[in-house]
């Protein structure tokens, strides 16, 4: 049973998927003025998530939006944006993030572009758990992306230095079973499947998408990605994108958070917003997890059936990114080639 931090039994709490406006620093006249903006935004989610917190009640988690210091990359070079945009996981702006879950007390999820001193010249895009130590609990970083580069894109070598374990980690809390999904990757069903064999409870979502009252592609994949693993989803979306010259509301609003049969608990609405916020129940999510009937999905899954087509078939290939060799325009070619190579096998 998940206890929190001073030792008593956690059966239930509420969490908030803030739904919060992006500055993006892509016209910043210097790597240095990026830093300011980025600095600038984490004092504006310290104050969000500090005022949030007093009208919340029962408030221990917090999921903060898609690249929300940042905004993503519109061409930029691969090592331009590693200096303009990506953290350092031991650097300063990570050290802010932990202040404000220490100062709070509470889990804090944020998603962000960081750099790895093993790959230079290469970023990866991260969702971070923060506890209310300021310990970070949970790193996943984002295994499939249309322009960015992704641990797949260079497996081999990821996998030699972190292992498998890090592709899909669960984190293990005092407030239950967390794991991240990033932004378009609610779309692969096989992304929180594979976390939720690894016993995901909650599904951390941040998110920078067009917001629709109507049955989006992604407001689909949410509902089902909680129905067929029986887990919650917590789904923050950015409240408008400012300063990369696209109409800044294009991704604003519908923050929601979803339970395990995949009924919408809390939605807000368009602008900044604390309004998608509800009550976690584990005891609740847990007996349905182990009753024996159709709805429970998850230990009906026969996997033997499925794992000889995966083993034995490839479409994206791994290992095609070189720091140094690779342009941006990499990724949209390898896809095209992909596309080619499937419709002359007859499989699209």
């Amino acid at each position: 049973m998940s206890q929190d931090l001073a030792g008593e039994p956690v059966t239930a709490f509420r969490a908030v998927a803030l739904q919060s406006a992006c500055h993006a620093v892509n016209r910043a006249e210097s790597p240095g003025a990026s830093r300011d903006l980025i600095r600038a935004a984490i004092d504006r989610v310290h104050d969000q998530i500090s005022a949030t917190q007093r009208f919340v009640g029962g408030l221990k988690l917090v999921v903060l939006p898609e690249y929300l210091l940042t905004g993503h990359p519109i061409g930029e070079p691969l090592p331009e944006w590693c200096e303009r945009a990506a953290l350092a996981p031991d650097g300063e702006e990570y050290a802010r993030l932990a202040d404000i879950s220490r100062d709070t007390g509470l889990f804090v999820c944020v998603n962000a572009y960081e750099l790895d001193e093993h790959f230079p010249g290469l970023y990866f895009q991260a969702s971070v758990v923060l506890d209310p130590r300021g310990e970070t609990v949970l790193r996943y970083r984002r295994l499939n992306s249309m322009f960015a580069v992704t641990p797949h894109d260079v497996l081999d070598r990821y996998l030699s230095i972190y292992g498998d374990d890090a592709l899909f980690p669960v984190a293990r809390t005092e407030i239950g079973n967390l794991a991240a999904i990033a932004s378009e990757e609610i779309l692969f069903p096989e992304v929180a499947r594979c976390l939720a064999m690894r016993g995901a409870e909650v599904f951390l979502h941040g998110s920078s998408e067009v917001c629709s009252a109507l049955l989006s592609p992604k407001n689909v994949a949410k509902l089902a990605r909680a129905v067929e693993n029986g887990a919650y989803v917590v789904s923050a979306n950015t409240s408008g994108v400012y300063g990369m010259g696209l109409p800044a509301e294009s991704a604003d609003g519908g923050s929601q958070i979803i339970d395990y049969r995949g009924t919408v608990l809390a939605k807000a609405g368009q602008g900044e917003s604390m309004a998608a916020n509800a009550e976690i129940d584990l005891a609740a999510l847990r007996r349905a997890r182990r009753a024996p009937e159709m709805m429970n999905l998850l230990p009906r899954q026969r996997f033997e059936l499925y794992a000889p087509s995966y083993a034995g078939t490839s479409f994206y290939p791994p290992n095609t990114v070189r720091a140094g060799e690779t342009a941006r325009a990499h990724f949209a070619t390898t896809q095209r080639a992909v596309i080619d190579r499937l419709a002359a096998d007859g499989l699209i």
